[in-house]
């Protein structure tokens, strides 16, 4: 019976020990495990930033090329208007080329023709609707 009770102080010595590590252990495996969630979210809190960063500055630079390009564009249709307007004997000239240009567009069945005054005196092709 020696053997047996030798076995199950063995056993109750190794549950007991058992019990003391993992009274003491748990806590502080606790402690590590929230230590180590702690940095996994400042880590992903970081990235995230950095990332946040990177796409606002890379909306800048867009707006900046955006902008220059419409300043480019601009410039090259105030060059096209002033050499149109110059090759048409100035402002007026240009106006009423506008106005044609306007006109051969238009779809609609009546046109006022203005005079010197800028007054309608004729409607053409009200005449042909009527028809």
């Amino acid at each position: 019976m020696d053997s047996k009770n030798g076995c199950a102080a063995l056993t109750l010595g190794g549950v007991v020990m058992l019990l003391v590590v993992l009274l003491i252990g748990w806590p502080q495996y606790r402690v590590y495990s929230q230590r180590l969630a702690g940095e996994a979210a400042l880590a992903e809190a970081q990235s995230s930033r950095q990332v946040a960063i990177l796409e606002a500055r890379a909306k800048k630079e867009s707006a900046i090329s955006l902008a220059e390009a419409e300043v480019i564009r601009a410039r090259g249709a105030a060059e096209a208007n002033a050499i149109l307007q110059n090759s048409l004997g100035g402002p007026e000239g240009y106006l009423r080329y506008l106005q044609i240009q306007a006109l051969e567009n238009s779809k609609s069945s009546l046109i006022y023709v203005p005079t010197e005054a800028g007054l309608p005196v004729t409607e053409a092709r009200r005449l042909d609707n009527q028809k």
